[in-house]
């Protein structure tokens, strides 16, 4: 697939063949107005920011989009704003009930159109009447799980109303092969296809530059737009504590949400420990409750709803909760537990100090805690369950779709769509227009399975390295803000100032001061040097890991992020002395 490029200004006709309302003939200031005026009418918004028209601009073109913004940033303007101006519905593909809940409440606050969903929480009766509405035109927006689009049955309506745009949220689920996966969203290019291929546009807070084309890739993405906002929030200080102890961390992480100002949210390991931890404040006279995948739908929802309504000091949470969450004033996020990627916990400290006031993050980090997470990182599906599905596909004749495929081999829905997935990403196998599989043509069942097999190792090997930059992040010895900007591929000079690391003013409530700090006369600045050669952003080939892209330098180390072996720190001066890496193509821009 072509790549996502920042400021290429080709535009493509939608497949449907329909211009929009003329838009290829109006100039840039015409649509400007346009979208304006729309967002005025309908939500009462004044202004729209740079980012916010610039993605909307490129929607309005008919153009696949992919818009990164931090979590506040109004991503979700993006397409609520177009829409009012395109010819038919707007699907949402959105992860979550109680985010599709709130995302439709927002709508419903405004004299925006009707907003209506499908989902498997809902009577027979609520899903019939939301059809009709999307059908007779009365709707606007549809919201949709990605399970939904797995569904032959609804991608069938679907195509029925022609959408006019399909909207990924959170589309860092696409890359994602963690213990929190969705596999039905590597899926659903083929569902955008069935439905006669709308525009795309994929919105997420959090995703570095080769997050970025893996989502650009598994949507099938056309000459995409690229829209990033700065990813810098500098509001919210940046604390790692380091402990050896698992009881010492436990009661430190209990004292600390006791004392920062509410509300706040701490993120846990496992369901287990958010029940704990909760148990814990709530001892302590606090208002708390745990949050994590066990709990009933309604629970969830009771939860997520008290902590929006400002009844709850403390939600304890596993990674399910937040995601899309709408609440401003969060004024902690503290981590129990180590996360899974910097990914994910840049999206999950996101969510403190939304209001641009004061906020606290805070990394409660033991270094045998990564093993959790490197354990997570190495489920995908075996060669046994891959077996299954490859002599499915070759004993039986014809295309199979994945309830066939199902009952079939007898596996759970998400272990059958994650290894179809590898199936099909690795060339073993290929999807038809209906997007069913078939086996690749000249791959045996035993290829087929070896093929897959080299697949998920490299995504295994992916992810245990995404767990070592966490590791990297808790241990450097340098400005904490710089290093998580310059995993985005963000730069940053000179020291933030407001990071456990950079501070010079102390305090019990910092981590243990690291070397960089106690050298005398150090105050964070870097001294000047020459530019690096091998400069963030920069394709670089090492002669045993192979190719790979640059993501962030500090000091006498660089970062990359190799195609086939994940994120590797490396040593400047062993760079040079063994002259180990040559510059393939400079930084974009």
């Amino acid at each position: 697939m072509a790549p996502a490029r920042e400021g290429d200004s080709r535009h493509r006709r939608h497949r449907h063949g329909r211009h929009r309302h003329g838009e290829e003939d109006r100039t840039p200031a015409d649509t400007d107005d346009r979208l304006r005026e729309a967002a005025r009418e309908a939500f009462g918004w004044r202004e729209l920011r740079p980012e916010q028209l610039a993605a909307m601009r490129e929607v309005m073109a008919g153009r696949d989009s992919l818009v990164v913004m931090p979590t506040g940033a109004g991503k979700s303007a993006v397409y609520q704003v177009p829409a009012l101006l395109l010819d038919g519905p707007t699907v949402v593909v959105s992860p979550l009930l109680a985010l599709q809940r709130d995302q439709i409440a927002g709508l419903l606050e405004h004299r925006a159109p009707s907003a209506v969903a499908v989902n498997s929480a809902q009577s027979a009766r609520q899903t019939d009447a939301a059809w009709e509405a999307v059908r007779a035109g009365e709707a606007e927006y549809l919201f949709l799980s990605p399970e939904q689009l797995a569904k032959d049955e609804v991608l069938e309506r679907l195509a029925a109303v022609a959408p006019a745009l399909f909207v990924v949220d959170e589309a860092q689920c696409v890359s994602g092969w963690g213990h929190d996966f969705r596999p039905d969203y590597l899926r659903l290019a083929q569902a955008a296809e069935r439905l006669g291929r709308p525009p795309l546009l994929a919105l997420t807070a959090t995703a570095a530059p080769p997050v970025r084309q893996e989502i650009v890739d598994r949507l099938g993405m056309e000459e995409p737009a690229l829209v990033v906002a700065g990813f810098d929030r500098p509001n919210i200080t940046l604390h790692v504590v380091r402990f050896q102890d698992e009881d010492d961390k436990r009661r430190a992480v209990v004292e600390r949400a006791a004392g920062e100002p509410k509300p706040g949210i701490v993120y846990a390991g496992t369901r287990k420990d958010t029940e704990w931890y909760a148990e814990q404040l709530a001892g302590l006279g606090l208002s708390t409750a745990a949050y994590h995948a066990g709990l009933r739908s309604g629970e969830r929802a009771r939860v997520h709803d008290a902590f929006l309504d400002g009844k709850l000091d403390v939600v304890v949470a596993t990674s399910a909760f937040g995601m899309g969450i709408d609440k401003e004033d969060v004024r902690f996020v503290l981590h129990a537990s180590v996360p899974g990627s910097l990914d994910a916990y840049y999206q999950e400290i996101g969510r403190a100090g939304r209001d641009g006031k004061p906020a606290v993050a805070v990394l409660h980090y033991r270094p045998e805690d990564t093993g959790m997470q490197n354990f997570f990182a190495a489920r995908t599906p075996g060669r046994e369950v891959l077996g299954k599905v490859a002599r499915q596909l070759h004993e039986q004749r014809g295309p199979q779709n994945l309830d066939e495929l199902r009952e079939g081999t007898g596996l759970s829905r998400n272990r059958l769509t994650a290894a179809a997935n590898l199936l099909e990403e690795s060339g073993a196998a290929r999807g038809d227009a209906e997007g069913a599989l078939l086996p690749a043509p000249g791959v045996s069942a035993d290829d087929a399975v070896d093929r897959a097999d080299e697949a998920g190792q490299a995504h295994r090997r992916l992810e245990r390295t995404r767990v070592e930059m966490v590791r990297a992040y808790a241990e450097t010895t340098g400005c904490r803000r710089r290093f998580l900007l310059g995993y985005f591929g963000e730069p940053y000079e000179g020291a933030c100032g407001n990071c456990d690391v950079c501070r010079a003013d102390g305090g019990e409530d910092l981590a243990v001061p690291s070397p960089a700090t106690e050298e005398p006369g150090n105050d964070g600045a870097e001294e000047d040097r020459a530019p690096s050669p091998f400069p963030t952003g920069a394709r670089v080939r090492h002669q045993e890991w192979g190719d790979g892209t640059v993501l962030a330098e500090e000091g006498d180390r660089i970062t990359v992020l190799f195609d086939t072996m994940g994120y590797r720190t490396l040593s400047l001066p062993a760079v040079d002395e063994h002259d180990l890496l040559s510059v393939l193509e400079p930084p974009p821009g």
